[in-house]
């Protein structure tokens, strides 16, 4: 049976406040209630104290706390761990907690699959099954916080897992929103980024919205040929375009955009793309991250040489320019840039008879 109850996960400050005052109540409760829920992660009104038993037991009738069901967790040799989080509905989705030195980012899906079919993404293989809703996206926050020891505290949010945020945008802002919030989460924009494929209507939206966030773009080839052969949405919004909504994204001061670039071998790894790149990146306040592809059953192509990612990177900083080479983490686990995907008993099958070996499931 569907449970009918508000979920409170996906309410934004405002929003439970007005929701308690129409249980009667004053609007500072709906601050105690938002609190509970984001900032101590309660799920059940008895264990919220601050509360009277009265009104305890009429959340207990009105309203629920939703957590994606913790279904699987995996650990790298490195430390990455990946947690798979089955849905209300039986969808799956992945999360990825990256620890480095001070920091333990969170790296969080937006969409059931992604329809963007980038080539080298192993998300797009599975196709778009669904947007999530605000609670489910801030949900796996709560959830992966929940998990960790009571020392540890996830510092970073990228939302950079399964999905093109910017396909589901009005739910990725209330998402933002409630996490952002220093009655909840509390969680600076400057410790969150958003990564897009390069949707630039919805760059816009971002750039006109109040989030302040960090963004990300995928940029991974410096000609539209390329781009539309790898990143097939360059098709409706090519290298120009994107690139002119980059440039009038606001950025406060000392902060930058970030392009991320996945090394495919033979296919934009040369001198003559770095050359361009830097021509096309001119007047912009960015860095570049140099992604080493990461191989995989499925995708098509190989990874740059070593010595050639390097190359590429001496041309950018030969031109002034910020660019880092992003090591690989979580590959055992295919936690790593590119590997989330969740198989359906369907989609194994269909590879049986396609060519006769079941693939593992893989992120």
């Amino acid at each position: 049976m569907t449970d009918t109850r508000v979920d409170l996960t996906g309410l934004l400050r405002g929003e439970v406040e007005s929701l308690v005052k129409d249980l009667g109540q004053p609007g500072y409760r709906g601050r105690q209630l938002f609190q509970w829920v984001q900032a101590r992660r309660t799920t059940e009104p008895e264990a919220m104290t601050s509360l009277s038993r009265a009104f305890q037991a009429t959340l207990t009738e009105r309203v629920r706390v939703s957590r994606p069901e913790a279904a699987r967790a995996q650990r790298s040799a490195d430390g990455t761990r990946k947690h798979l989080f089955r849905l209300a509905d039986g969808e799956e989705i992945e999360s990825v907690l990256i620890p480095d030195d001070s920091r333990l980012t969170a790296c969080i899906s937006t969409q059931v699959g992604c329809p963007l079919a980038c080539r080298f993404c192993l998300t797009g293989l599975m196709g778009m099954r669904r947007n999530l809703t605000a609670a489910e996206i801030v949900g796996q926050i709560l959830a992966l916080q929940d998990g960790l020891e009571e020392a540890e505290r996830i510092s970073n949010v990228v939302l950079m897992g399964m999905g093109e945020p910017l396909l589901n945008f009005p739910q990725v802002e209330r998402a933002l929103r409630i996490l952002c919030d220093d009655l909840g989460a509390n969680y600076s924009p400057r410790r969150v980024t958003l990564s897009t494929a390069g949707h630039v209507p919805g760059i816009q939206k971002l750039a006109a919205s109040d989030l302040g966030v960090n963004l990300a773009v995928s940029l991974s080839a410096t000609t539209d040929a390329v781009r539309d052969e790898i990143i097939p949405i360059n098709r409706r919004w090519p290298i120009a375009e994107l690139l002119k909504a980059c440039r009038a994204y606001p950025l406060q001061n000392r902060r930058r955009l970030t392009f991320e670039y996945v090394m495919l071998d033979g296919v934009n790894d040369f001198r003559e793309d770095a050359k361009r790149l830097v021509g096309l990146l001119h007047g912009i306040r960015c860095k570049i991250n140099l992604i080493p592809f990461n191989a995989a059953p499925g995708l098509p192509d190989r990874p740059s040489p070593r010595e050639r990612v390097e190359a590429f990177q001496r041309v950018l900083h030969g031109a002034g320019l910020t660019a880092t080479v992003r090591e690989s983490r979580g590959w055992d686990i295919s936690a790593a840039c590119g590997m989330l995907r969740v198989e359906k008993d369907t989609d194994r099958d269909r590879d049986r008879d396609s060519d006769g070996a079941q693939h593992a499931t893989r992120d």
